[in-house]
């Protein structure tokens, strides 16, 4: 199939299973590349949690902050299905700030990831970002107001309709009632700035080597591989990633490296259609459009 009967047929696919969004393959050796609205921006969710990740341990290399550090740690006393770590506390906790960069990145711990912002807030993050020359992140908030939805103040049965509210209440500009999902006040990407910021941590670049080898360790021992994973790890390549979810967003960013040599940069940002929490097909046909866009890239 050539690319554009493949693009063509993909579109369709993603159509008929009620998705939509910003997906982006690149060869990390060669810079060829492969993606449908790749330049889509989405509110990215828990995937902010990178460039956090990035920010904390460049300012521990210059010696802003010492990772041994221990902080105290407020309990989120989150209840609702989703939230992992110390988000689900009940107690506060002393933790260090190296153990909360694998807590907010490994595991998702959007708790641990508010320590750290309170540390390096939205403003610095950014500035950080843009000093290491990376661009088109745009970090707003912490994750704090990411638990902060409708979908927290239903019972589990009527879930689905902050979902509908999600999926109906946007405008064409992609702004959005809720402000989490609205472009113009929400943490944002698109699929090429998430493939950019992989690119700048698994090839040389202007972040740090040793910083970058951090962030690399931790995406690496990412414990949420529902998504992406089925289709890109095997006893022949190594997965290394980040999820986002938030009502109807999905979102996933990775790198997959081959025994053979070869590496991949994925990014797959999406919104579901369909007015549901539970979407286990959303995740695979999710995984299958970004698997077949790399195939196509790889044999090429």
């Amino acid at each position: 199939m050539n690319t554009e009967a493949l693009l063509r047929d993909l579109r369709h696919q993603l159509s008929d299973g009620g998705l939509r969004g910003s997906f982006l393959v690149r060869d990390l050796s060669t810079g060829d590349e492969l993606g449908l609205e790749p330049d889509t921006q989405l509110p990215v969710a828990s995937l902010v949690k990178i460039p956090l990740a990035v920010a904390t341990v460049e300012r521990i290399r210059r010696g802003e902050l010492d990772g041994a550090t221990p902080l105290d740690v407020r309990p989120g006393r989150i209840t609702t299905p989703g939230p992992t770590g110390v988000t689900r506390f009940r107690h506060p906790a002393r933790i260090a700030i190296d153990d909360l960069l694998y807590l907010s990145t490994s595991i998702s711990d959007g708790a641990a990831a508010d320590a750290l912002f309170e540390l390096t807030p939205p403003a610095r993050v950014a500035a950080v970002l843009s000093e290491l020359g990376l661009r088109g992140f745009t970090v707003r908030h912490g994750m704090r107001e990411l638990s902060d939805t409708p979908s927290e103040l239903l019972d589990p049965a009527r879930v689905h309709l902050a979902h509908a509210l999600a999926i109906d209440a946007g405008t064409s500009g992609r702004g959005h009632r809720l402000p989490q999902l609205d472009t113009t006040r929400a943490n944002t990407a698109s699929a090429r700035a998430c493939v950019d910021l992989l690119q700048a941590l698994w090839t040389p670049s202007t972040v740090p080597a040793d910083v970058a080898a951090r962030v690399r360790d931790l995406m690496a021992h990412n414990l949420i591989r529902h998504r992406l994973t089925p289709d890109f790890s095997s006893d022949a390549t190594t997965w290394s990633s980040k999820t986002g979810t938030l009502l109807n967003l999905r979102h996933e960013m990775g790198v997959v490296e081959h025994a053979d040599g070869q590496a991949f940069a994925v990014a797959v940002l999406t919104e579901s259609l369909v007015p549901a929490s539970a979407q286990p097909g959303a995740d695979a046909l999710m995984a299958h459009v970004a698997r077949q866009l790399r195939d196509h890239l790889r044999q090429l």
